[in-house]
């Protein structure tokens, strides 16, 4: 997966940047709406978030 591959074009937020926010803690996709600002202004990249939500998550306790 390309980490630096922008998700969020509207708070310009990569998958890196999501990771990095659910190691350090984010559990779920308003977690990481707090922590990155991503799918907080136009919305259309809520379901990429929400998958690699699931994706990093994986093995973690949840």
């Amino acid at each position: 997966m390309d980490m630096e591959k922008t998700v969020c074009y509207c708070m310009n937020v990569t998958n890196g940047m999501i990771k990095a926010a659910i190691d350090a803690g984010a559990k779920t996709l308003e977690d990481v709406q707090e922590a990155t600002g991503a799918g907080t202004v136009c919305g259309s990249c809520i379901e990429n978030i929400r998958h690699l939500v699931d994706e990093f998550t994986v093995g973690q306790e949840k």
